[in-house]
């Protein structure tokens, strides 16, 4: 074989090697940002930062511009709401704070929505109704969303699981449990309008309640073992 086709087929094999090393680059680098994709910190911007800064805004923890520019203010913000709201206080906004947000977090079961809103319903499930009937699993959703449309309630699902003393699951450990798969269904059928709670705006556990108060409300159905109340 001459020097001149030793020499092309060289050049050949750099070129093809050069580009499996090019492929394999960035597929490692798509690989980082779809691992880190959930998290926002300091540095970066886009449309999600932009809801972020805007929820943020519009209750109360944020006034400043809704640029889309993650900077020192939107991390001060950040910070701010994770400590009221009982997160991890690292100014990043990770998936729990993402969730408690109501936005999208990446992480879901097989086969189901990613919405923010449904992610943070199905937990709340999850964590107030593990073990309950599925049709309690799903009154207790349709509750949250009777508080949403109440004018005694705030109007968004993340304000009404996140109001003060709302939910008892957010201080007794239940919440940072895995989600259970019926959860999702429960959550995905309370959002398309079922309720099997007949517009309750309360429950308990009548086994377990301490609070005077919540006796007094007015009884609607007992499902498994929480009383659901107007």
């Amino acid at each position: 074989m001459c020097e001149g086709a030793i020499a092309i087929i060289a050049r050949r094999k750099l070129i093809l090697s050069l580009a499996a090393l090019f492929a394999l680059n960035i597929a490692l680098i798509s690989l980082v940002q779809s691992a880190r994709a959930e998290a926002y910190e300091r540095g970066d911007s886009g449309a999600t930062v932009r809801e972020i800064q805007s929820r943020l805004r519009d209750w109360g923890y944020y006034d400043g511009s809704v640029d889309g520019i993650y900077g020192s203010a939107t991390e001060k913000a950040v910070r701010y709401f994770q400590e009221v709201n009982g997160l991890s206080v690292d100014g990043v906004a990770g998936r729990a704070t993402l969730e408690a947000l109501g936005l999208p977090t990446g992480e879901y079961s097989a086969g189901e929505d990613a919405s923010g809103e449904l992610a943070l319903l199905a937990r709340l499930i999850s964590a107030e109704a593990r073990g309950e009937p599925y049709a309690g699993q799903v009154a207790v959703g349709a509750v949250v969303l009777n508080r949403v449309e109440h004018p005694s309630f705030p109007n968004t699902i993340a304000e009404v699981i996140y109001q003060p003393g709302a939910f008892s699951c957010l201080l007794d450990g239940q919440w940072d449990e895995p989600v259970a798969d019926s959860a999702w269904s429960a959550a995905r059928d309370a959002l398309a309008g079922a309720d099997p709670s007949g517009g309750a705006i309360y429950y308990f556990n009548p086994s377990t309640a301490t609070s005077a108060w919540i006796w007094s409300r007015p009884e609607i159905l007992t499902i498994g073992n929480h009383r659901f109340c107007a």
